[in-house]
């Protein structure tokens, strides 16, 4: 029987077909492989704000092609700045309430979103998705926020740098602080060979280092020397890339998801710092 015939090529062929297939769904499925290798999201929101005391309202975002986004404003009362949050790839918003108290108590007001297909936001996320989200974020800021005089600084933690430095080559902002991020999705497929391989067929490209000369704005790097995810050597070679001014804050013994916590108090001081630079 031909099920049988079938059978029995798959089981003497079973490497090639299994890549033939898998090579067959990311081709027909726009964004497959990159949706199965680089995003992680959690889509229950499990923690807000209140739970530290912190006063907060809920944004409702549009971005350019129609999908709602959710995220926070949390207010600080003598804040001169804003700080807005793109974070990493994995979890959501309610997995960065202490971080955002931590840059709450540096001095600025914070506004974080959650990207597409994560927590309470719609569709699914992909590269162009993520930049055009923070388009969104960065309307609502000019809409909302603007006009009052406050400055508007980018925060881009992991993932989110890249996110960050696009949106800062695009518009101008009064600083960026990078923390934990890379240079190119090239440069990150390279740490996690062989399946870094697939990069290519993927067709992300979060492109850091070719973007980051254009921004003028002050800069902060903040990585940690043990980052077991994200190579310092990476983070390094972005900031070298960098035009001045900026600076680069090396948190000894710090990894990927630890760092603030590492940190400690000089974490505040050295983010407070530099807003009052600015």
């Amino acid at each position: 029987m031909h099920w049988r015939r079938g059978a029995r090529f798959f089981q003497n062929h079973w490497p090639s077909s299994l890549l033939v297939s898998f090579l067959i769904i990311v081709t027909v499925t726009p964004h497959a492989l990159e949706g199965f290798f680089v995003y992680y999201p959690m889509q229950e929101v499990t923690d807000a704000p209140s739970s530290v005391g912190m006063d907060y309202e809920d944004l409702t975002l549009v971005t350019e092609d129609n999908v709602k986004l959710h995220g926070w404003f949390v207010p600080r009362k003598d804040a001169r700045a804003t700080l807005l949050i793109f974070h990493g790839n994995a979890g959501n918003i309610g997995h960065r309430v202490p971080w955002i108290q931590l840059l709450q108590q540096a001095g600025g007001n914070v506004a974080i979103i959650d990207y597409r297909g994560y927590g309470r936001s719609e569709g699914k996320p992909y590269e162009e998705g993520l930049y055009r989200d923070a388009r969104a974020a960065l309307r609502w800021w000019n809409e909302k926020r603007g006009g009052g005089g406050e400055k508007l600084v980018l925060v881009g933690e992991s993932l989110g740098g890249v996110v960050a430095v696009d949106l800062a080559a695009r518009a101008p902002v009064a600083g960026l602080i990078l923390q934990s991020t890379f240079t190119t999705a090239w440069d990150m497929a390279k740490t996690l060979l062989p399946v870094g391989l697939l990069q290519p067929v993927a067709g992300v490209h979060f492109d850091s280092a070719g973007k980051i000369a254009g921004i003028a704005c002050p800069k902060l790097f903040i990585h940690g020397d043990r980052d077991e995810i994200v190579p310092f050597r990476l983070g390094q070679k972005l900031y070298e890339l960098a035009p001045p001014p900026k600076d680069f804050y090396l948190v000894r013994g710090a990894m990927h998801n630890d760092l603030p916590w590492v940190a400690g108090t000089e974490y505040v001081t050295r983010i407070r710092a530099f807003l009052d630079s600015l």
